[in-house]
């Protein structure tokens, strides 16, 4: 079997259509029956018909330029199709719609920049996309709409920056999605809205500086939330007490903080709530001031309000010592306006007295 599968790296690249009707003849390794399709590794041509018994088709790194939709017509029983490894750059219009039992399909390094409008259509019963290392720009409600069972989704490695609003909200089986080392700026309300059941979301690697005040909230089961190696300074601590699930892993480290008061209250109030676990607090560094780059959050929190506590109180005693000065110094020029001394009126009184 196995020297069967190299004698037919040796075919010529090539084939006319009436030579491909069935690859498993030529070019591909099979199982009996025809259930499982190798194609992985062999030049393919994009005109190949494939048995209709296949549920497990394999064209990865076949030097492919386009999804060879006119073999995938008739595979109405095809539950996995992997075409990662290839040169697709786009995926036609309608080219999965008979694939209603396809349960995992993998495109991942590839060279797609935008999915069409019916990307999703047929794809009812999907439950793992990979579209990792790819070069998507924006992500959009029309290229998901159909994913109604979609329960994996890796986008990681591509050069997404833009997530329209709402564009996951047909997605609500959606246990893990997968966004790190992509190009994001802001996390935006809406962004995930209507995920209730995701558990997982990895947004590592990004370039993420702002992140929405309820940009969480719709995320009742989310079990891990990954936004290590962003550019974070500054974090609400509402921000992340939408999270309402019981033991949420929160990854926060390799961000340039800005360490001041504020930041050492939103991370004790976050320490204080038992639901929210910092796992990586003690790689958490400040990044600013100059004075504490580099230096743990962990070792250096509790001093950072006592200093502002310190300079509130300078600053309030300098306050009240103008004030009494001043007041002090109104009084002698009122004194001096009368011709009497500021210190008459007191002897005055203690005269008064005895």
């Amino acid at each position: 079997m196995y020297f069967h599968y190299l004698f037919c790296l040796w075919i010529p690249l090539s084939f006319s259509v009436s030579e491909t009707h069935n690859p498993c003849h030529k070019i591909c390794f099979c199982t009996e029956g025809a259930m499982f399709v190798n194609c992985s590794g062999v030049n393919v041509s994009s005109d190949l018909i494939f048995p209709p018994e296949t549920e497990h088709l394999d064209l990865s790194n076949s030097q492919l330029h386009s999804v060879p939709s006119k073999g995938l017509r008739s595979l109405w029983k095809l539950r996995v199709l992997l075409l990662s490894d290839n040169y697709i750059r786009r995926v036609e219009e309608r080219a999965f719609i008979s694939l209603e039992r396809l349960h995992k399909l993998d495109i991942g390094r590839n060279e797609i920049s935008f999915l069409g409008n019916s990307f999703s259509l047929g794809l009812v019963t999907l439950y793992e996309l990979t579209l990792a290392y790819n070069r998507l720009q924006e992500l959009q409600y029309k290229n998901f709409k159909h994913f109604e069972s979609l329960q994996k989704l890796n986008l990681q490695n591509n050069n997404i920056s833009l997530i329209e609003t709402g564009a996951f909200r047909s997605l609500t089986c959606l246990r893990q999605l997968c966004l790190q080392n992509n190009h994001l700026h802001n996390l935006n309300n809406g962004d995930f809205s209507m995920l209730q059941h995701l558990e997982v979301l990895n947004l590592e690697g990004n370039r993420i500086k702002t992140i929405g005040p309820g940009v969480f909230t719709s995320l009742s089961s989310l079990t891990i939330l990954n936004l290590v190696h962003n550019q974070i300074e500054h974090i609400r601590f509402k921000t992340l007490l939408s999270l309402q699930t019981s033991g949420t892993h929160i990854l926060l480290s390799d961000n340039p903080w800005f360490c001041d008061c504020d930041l050492q209250r939103v991370f004790a109030k976050l320490h204080s709530v038992r639901r929210l676990i910092l796992d990586d607090y003690h790689n958490v560094t400040c990044m600013e001031p100059h004075i504490l780059r580099n230096r743990p959050l962990s070792s250096v929190d509790t001093q950072l309000c006592i200093a502002e506590t310190v300079t509130v109180l300078v600053i309030t005693f300098t306050v009240f010592v103008t004030v009494v000065a001043a007041i002090v110094m109104a009084e002698r020029n009122r004194k001096k306006r009368t011709g009497k001394h500021w210190s008459e009126d007191s002897k005055v009184s203690y005269d008064a007295h005895n």
